[in-house]
């Protein structure tokens, strides 16, 4: 085998690796727990939390008197670009894939060049994974109005870094600031 034709081989592979790591990644569950206070009443920031949660299209789903908790659900869809994006670099990958293929083995014909069929397939298999019911928990830690509010939120770590940033100033959150300096 030409050496040309091993590092072609070898960068198609990594390529189809990486796909398949980042449609892994795409898709992987990222539910958070913060520890959220605020000097306003808990009815104060539980009032606002719901109904900025319910304007995001975020559906109560009861809750646990007991342990103080509301519990929220929704649908988080697929973004239609990312699923074009994959299906157009799936399709590039398995062509190349296909071409080194016909390279090293003549005999195979065409064939090898049907690869390109993987590009609608990471692009359905990204939307599948990627849709799906999200939950949503606002747990009141203290009970009494002394103190302010302290809650603990459970949620995907995107919803998360929108509350902090949208409610954070109007409804005077605070966090330790970990979801807005991590990198990931």
């Amino acid at each position: 085998m030409p050496v040309g034709f091993q590092s072609t081989l070898l960068l198609t592979v990594l390529l189809a690796i990486g796909l398949v790591f980042f449609l892994r990644a795409a898709s992987k569950d990222r539910t958070t727990v913060v520890d959220v206070t605020s000097p306003q009443p808990p009815i104060t920031v539980l009032d606002g939390l719901s109904s900025w949660l319910e304007q995001r299209g975020w559906i109560r789903d009861g809750g646990d008197v007991d342990r103080q908790v509301l519990r929220f659900r929704g649908q988080v869809t697929s973004s239609t670009p990312l699923a074009v994006l994959l299906s157009i670099l799936a399709a590039i990958g398995g062509s190349c894939f296909g071409l080194v293929l016909r390279q090293l083995t003549p005999a195979l014909g065409w064939w090898p060049l049907a690869l390109i069929a993987l590009g609608p397939v990471a692009g359905w298999i990204y939307r599948r994974r990627a849709s799906r019911m999200e939950s949503l928990e606002l747990q009141l830690m203290n009970g009494s109005d002394a103190d302010g509010s302290q809650l603990r939120l459970r949620a995907h770590r995107d919803e998360l870094i929108a509350i902090e940033l949208e409610l954070g100033r109007e409804l005077q959150l605070a966090s330790d600031g970990s979801l807005l300096s991590s990198p990931i």
